[in-house]
């Protein structure tokens, strides 16, 4: 008992971490943005998705060629997460506005790669060449992002002739991405570990430890950092993050762990994936409004704690 509430003292810590990291990698975004006249829903989707997505990276690692059912629970039970838990929190707190350009390119780009995982999956198990498949579509996505940054750059330049201050400085930003990110993947890896050690004690199966406990602790940073974008204004980081990062999860978190010891896929996960396809069009769905409003929100967080209490229930 007195090893389980150690655990949980730790788990609170860890997430003490997560919200002050989320804090910092925001406010080194928002300065790279201004820095360069880059949109904020390019800074959400490259260096802040990609900060947010350490953890889940860390996690994917670990597991790579030991228990391969915790890198697709950690990955479909995030990008579930991100959806229902992370969008629908944050539009319950502050109703979101939604780019067309977001709707018409990048969430299609986002169903795409969860549909080209669940190809991959059909022969019951991912290799090390389709982990390499799914990295260079990473790293494709990447260059997409970069030419799309570059394209909004120079317009952006030429429609305002005034020239960067000389005396910007340029560290002090990357000093506080470095910070969030650094605290993010400090403090999930302190919450999931103490996490896993609370819920191992009670025999629950390493699918739902991955689908639930791992998928809700590495979702933690897409929250935290989510809601404090939203807090101060910044729409485009909250949601740009959310759609980067189930990108990335599908893409490089996969990836790399099939790379390394290929993945086991068990038929249990399809089911999984219908959920995970399922939440990704509602997502589209909610998107072409152009607005995510509260009713929306709250019909979101419904839905991912009905899949939780279905887990829970029919493991």
């Amino acid at each position: 008992m007195v090893e389980i509430a150690i655990n949980a003292a730790l788990t609170v810590i860890g997430i003490v971490m997560l919200c002050y990291g989320g804090h910092w990698l925001v406010e080194g975004g928002v300065r790279i943005a201004k820095r360069f006249r880059i949109s904020s829903l390019v800074i959400g989707m490259t260096v802040v998705a990609y900060g947010t997505s350490t953890p889940e990276l860390a996690a994917s690692i670990a597991a790579a060629g030991v228990h391969t059912q915790l890198i697709l629970g950690n990955v479909v039970g995030s990008n579930i997460s991100n959806i229902g838990m992370v969008i629908g929190i944050s539009a319950i707190l502050i109703p979101l506005v939604v780019q067309k350009t977001t709707v018409r390119k990048e969430v299609p780009i986002m169903i795409g790669a969860s549909l080209l995982l669940i190809v991959l999956s059909l022969d019951s198990g991912i290799s090390q060449w389709e982990g390499g498949l799914l990295i260079a579509c990473l790293v494709a996505f990447t260059v997409y992002i970069y030419r799309s940054a570059k394209k909004q750059r120079e317009n952006n330049v030429s429609e305002d002739t005034s020239e960067p201050s000389r005396k910007s400085n340029f560290g002090k930003p990357i000093a506080f991405i470095a910070l969030g990110i650094g605290l993010l993947w400090a403090g999930a890896i302190l919450t999931i570990e103490n996490a896993v050690i609370i819920a191992q004690s009670f025999e629950i199966s390493e699918r739902i430890i991955g689908l639930t406990i791992i998928a809700i602790g590495t979702s933690l940073p897409e929250l935290i950092t989510s809601v404090m974008a939203i807090r101060k204004g910044h729409y485009d980081i909250g949601v740009g993050n959310i759609i980067g990062s189930n990108i990335y999860n599908v893409l490089m978190i996969v990836g790399v762990g099939a790379s390394i010891g290929g993945i086991i896929v068990v038929p249990e996960v399809f089911i999984d994936y219908v959920v995970m396809i399922g939440f990704s069009f509602v997502l589209l769905i909610v998107m072409k409004t152009g607005l995510i409003t509260k009713p929306m929100g709250i019909g979101l967080v419904g839905a991912y704690a009905a899949y939780l209490g279905w887990l829970l229930l029919f493991p």
